[in-house]
């Protein structure tokens, strides 16, 4: 979230003769890269893998074109029983985007992200809890330890590609024995992240009509839904996976790269 210029000029004021610790709920090749540059020759301690929503979450997927998204968010937002929601997309342009178009359709919605100064986001949030925005649109990172009462629905406006993600995202809903949404807008180049959703969960997400009055799949682009998900390596979740990486990030994951869950770095001797 723009921290690494900071935490780097810390870590050289630092001395070399240190113990450091690194925590994450997850562990994403960016933090991957942050550990390899604060730690040397770590020992890493990961609690079980995320790998199942909370069963008080009602799950669906729509299999949509882009050009379906957005009317079918505005659809989603106007139905009953949408009190407060989470949309999700995966970039800070994504973000505002969606923002901007709710608003032509007359949904009030506020956006944060790591381009939104902290006084932004702060305001977001307030007018977020306290009902006067009832749409808050969020990246990702944006969204870490975002915790908000009430929240009804959490919509995934893009497939996000790292499968853990997904868990984290829709576990904002459905809490403290509430009952809660997750609906998933999944367009042709995203299925592969649906794929290692599944995966990883082992179980299929349900598959929603698209509702009359917007344009409709055309046959020979449905996906075909046969069979149960396949299998994750170890139960639990641990080796044995390498999920879909995002064509737009460079860089390659090992399977333990991808494991998800709470991850704690211990370093042994020093800086890196």
């Amino acid at each position: 979230m723009g921290f690494l210029p900071d935490i780097r000029r810390v870590v050289a004021l630092c001395g070399s003769r240190r113990q450091t610790l690194l925590f994450s709920a997850t562990m994403p090749r960016e933090i991957r890269d942050l550990a390899s540059f604060l730690l040397r020759d770590p020992v890493e301690v990961a609690v079980a893998a995320v790998s199942s929503a909370a069963e008080t979450v009602d799950q669906a997927v729509y299999h949509v074109q882009r050009s379906q998204k957005q009317p079918l968010l505005t659809h989603i937002l106007t139905g009953e029983g949408v009190g407060r929601a989470l949309v999700f997309t995966r970039t800070k342009h994504g973000a505002d985007k969606v923002v901007r178009k709710l608003g032509l359709s007359g949904i009030r919605a506020e956006a944060i992200h790591g381009n939104k100064s902290q006084n932004h986001r702060l305001r977001a949030l307030d007018a977020f809890r306290s009902g006067a925005v009832r749409v808050l649109v969020a990246s990702d990172l944006a969204a870490r330890g975002l915790d908000v009462d009430g929240i009804t629905h959490v919509v995934n406006f893009e497939i996000p590609n790292e499968p853990e993600t997904y868990v984290h995202r829709i576990g904002r809903t459905g809490r403290a024995g509430a009952s809660g949404k997750a609906i998933s807008l999944c367009e042709g180049e995203e299925r592969g992240y649906l794929a290692d959703i599944e995966r990883m969960m082992r179980r299929r997400v349900p598959v929603a009509e698209v509702p009359a009055g917007l344009p409709q799949l055309p046959p020979d682009l449905a996906p075909e839904r046969r069979g149960p998900p396949p299998g994750r390596g170890r139960p639990g979740g641990g080796g044995g996976y390498q999920g879909r990486r995002d064509p737009h990030r460079s860089g390659h994951s090992s399977p333990g790269q991808r494991q998800g869950g709470s991850h704690h770095h211990h370093n042994r001797r020093g800086p890196a």
